[in-house]
C-alpha cells in the first residue's frame, strides 16, 4: 500500500504539471491582475493546482509509511521520469537518448538507495 501511495503521487505530480504546461498554451489565459476574471475558464491550470495539492497529501501519507531518504528520491525521479515522458507524449517534446539514458541512471540509483527498504 505504501509503494501504491508513492506511485499516484507521482502521477498526480506528473499530471499536475502537464495540465500547468496547458494552461500556459494559448487561447488560455493565465491568472493576471489585469483580468483576474478571465483566469477562471483556464481549467487545466486550476485541476493542475489541485493535482499539486493532491500530490503534496499523497507525500505527506507516504512519509507517514516510509522512511524519508527512501520517500523523497523515489517521488523526486519518479516525477522526473514520468514528466519526461508525458511531455514527449502530449507536447511532443523532444526526447534523446541522452534523456532515456539519464532517466535509467537516475532510476538505477534511487533503486540502490532503496534496496534494504521494502
Amino acid at each position: 500500500m505504501k509503494w501504491l501511495i508513492l506511485i499516484l503521487g507521482i502521477l498526480s505530480n506528473a499530471s499536475a504539471s502537464v495540465l500547468v504546461k496547458m494552461a500556459m498554451m494559448p487561447p488560455r489565459k493565465f491568472p493576471s491582475f489585469s483580468d483576474p476574471l478571465g483566469s477562471l475558464s483556464n481549467w487545466p491550470f486550476w485541476l493542475g493546482l489541485l493535482l499539486y495539492g493532491g500530490a503534496f497529501l499523497l507525500y505527506a501519507a507516504a512519509l507517514a509509511r516510509l522512511p524519508l531518504n527512501v520517500a523523497h528520491p523515489v517521488l523526486t525521479a519518479g516525477a522526473i521520469a514520468t514528466v519526461a515522458l508525458f511531455s514527449a507524449l502530449f507536447f511532443r517534446e523532444s526526447f534523446h537518448w541522452t534523456t532515456g539514458a539519464g532517466i535509467f541512471l537516475v532510476i538505477t540509483g534511487v533503486a540502490l538507495i532503496t534496496a534494504r527498504v521494502a
